[in-house]
């Protein structure tokens, strides 16, 4: 049975409860998404045989996750949190197989099937956020939803630990590659298993802690009235920047450092998982800076990912490449959830879920974009193509940010 909510104590056994749940798919679908970066290059060329478009398996990975957003975040206001997220892990988990089948045989239809079956189920997965944010007042709010981020930590130790050995002494082949996506497949049935216990739904408890109104609540806003709310269009440049260069990087890394670098295939884990750590080591602390200083975070994260991407230009080695890749996911950490605040706070309950994925869209075509001309540049330029270009796509971002964001460090809840 479910916490009853309606009594204080309930309500915060409900919250701690769904909060361990929530942290610990995210866990679950860290380790995953560390495999789709190290592997997707590499796959989708061993399977197409088409070395030139190499960023085609990060952007159709990338896109589908971004076009699967508008929709999942609509049923979500419509129908609650759990029964959309779950409908993500069960499509991960069966993207997972398919892919590890048509990276056997050799088949580019298959492995396009499993790519956009797992782009899918991470574009919900990630709107997890949604029910974080959900389940905690404005005030506290970026604590809340770094407490369920901060569980990509211990996927990021997960994958290393998972999937590296699966590649020692190993070369890469169509045989080598099926086995991690099946052991991804079987993370994501852990996800699976591990939301539908969360109860209630997280957009009940948002409801049950949302001011007292007089008379029903009014209907949602459309998303072009949501989007003119102040400080709404700052948030969303930050997060499309921020989550755009982010994955672009870290899924054409895993090939600039087996080909450009010629490291093995297992020394791409250690430095996707560095990368992950970047992300949601510090998670808790950059909650309570984002809690303390609000949008100051979006800068400051943006000039950090321009920062470590630049660094890649000079780097070679797997520690200098991992400690960059350590800092482009620690800004990213800052500008995402500083921007996924501030979103949420901009937003009623039943608002939320389609903000998120109106963000989630433009931020996933643009990453999907990204990846794919940072491939072609990749194979036409080097690496230092791909750190300039991420420098300034993050850079010119800051600039204008700064001179558009009302700085309070917590908005108004509308």
């Amino acid at each position: 049975m479910p916490p009853d909510i309606s009594t204080p104590d309930g309500l915060a056994r409900a919250v701690r409860r769904n909060t361990v749940l929530l942290a610990s798919t995210t866990a679950v679908t860290s380790a995953t998404l560390q495999l789709v970066a190290a592997l997707s290059s590499s796959t989708f060329v061993l399977a197409t045989g088409v070395e030139g478009l190499l960023g085609l398996g990060p952007a159709i990975f990338l896109s589908t996750a971004a076009l699967t957003a508008v929709p999942a975040g609509r049923f979500m206001d419509r129908g609650g949190r759990v029964p959309v997220l779950a409908a993500g892990y069960l499509l991960g988990m069966v993207g997972g197989v398919v892919t590890a089948l048509g990276g056997r045989a050799s088949s580019g239809a298959g492995v396009i099937l499993g790519f956009v079956l797992i782009g899918a189920s991470s574009g919900i997965a990630l709107l997890g956020r949604a029910a974080a944010g959900d389940m905690h007042p404005p005030e506290r709010r970026a604590r809340g939803i770094a407490v369920v981020l901060f569980g990509a930590v211990f996927g990021a130790i997960l994958g290393p630990l998972v999937f590296g050995p699966l590649f020692s002494g190993k070369d890469l082949t169509t045989s080598t590659v099926a086995a991690p996506w099946l052991v991804a497949a079987g993370f994501m049935a852990i996800g699976l298993v591990l939301v539908l216990f969360v109860r209630p739904d997280p957009k009940r408890i948002a409801e049950q802690i949302a001011p007292d109104r007089v008379g029903p609540a009014p209907p949602a806003a459309p998303l072009s009235e949501i989007l003119r709310r102040p400080g709404v269009v700052p948030a969303l440049i930050a997060a499309q920047a921020s989550f755009g260069v982010m994955v672009s990087v870290m899924n054409l890394t895993g090939y600039a450092v087996t080909h450009e670098h010629h490291h093995p295939q297992s020394s791409v884990f250690p430095i996707i998982g560095a990368h992950v750590l970047g992300m949601y080591a510090l998670v808790l602390v950059v909650g309570r800076l984002v809690d303390r200083f609000g949008g100051i975070a979006l800068v400051g994260g943006l000039v950090l990912e321009g920062v470590s991407a630049l660094g890649l230009a000079w780097a070679e080695s797997v520690p200098a490449t991992a400690f960059l890749l350590f800092g482009l996911g620690l800004g990213w950490s800052l500008s995402f959830v500083a921007a996924t605040t501030a979103l949420v706070n901009r937003a009623a309950p039943a608002e939320r879920g389609r903000l998120l994925g109106f963000n989630d869209l433009s931020a996933g075509l643009l990453g999907a974009s990204l990846a794919l001309i940072g491939g072609y540049a990749l194979q036409a330029v080097g690496v230092a193509a791909l750190a300039v270009g991420a420098v300034i796509l993050t850079v010119v971002p800051a600039i204008t940010i700064a001179g558009l964001a009302p700085w309070r460090p917590q908005p108004v809840e509308p």
